[in-house]
């Protein structure tokens, strides 16, 4: 079986390990990912309630179908990524995305 890592930004610090091949559909409530790299990652349908995504570089990520909900998206930086029927909380929703 394989395993994903997701490390902080600076990829020094081991922030999540899964076993697996994708992070689609993953049951990631409360995750703590806090400066993660997720540039690119694929988190299509992923339940991201409650995560610390604060300062997360989600670059070109696909959250499409994702679950935001109370998610701490403080700082977080979301540059073209799809966002297509992702759920979050409309107070939430103060962060500025520039397309691709």
């Amino acid at each position: 079986m394989s395993q994903i890592v997701i490390y902080d930004k600076k990829g020094f610090t081991a922030l999540l390990q899964r076993d697996g091949y994708t992070l689609c559909n993953a049951d990631l409530r409360g995750a703590v990912l806090k400066e993660a790299n997720l540039v690119q990652v694929d988190l299509r349908g992923a339940d991201l309630r409650d995560a610390d995504l604060e300062a997360a570089d989600l670059r070109l990520a696909n959250l499409s179908g994702a679950d935001l909900r109370g998610a701490n998206l403080t700082g977080a930086m979301f540059d073209g990524a799809d966002l297509t029927d992702c759920r979050m909380d409309e107070a939430r929703k103060t962060f500025s995305i520039k397309p691709v």
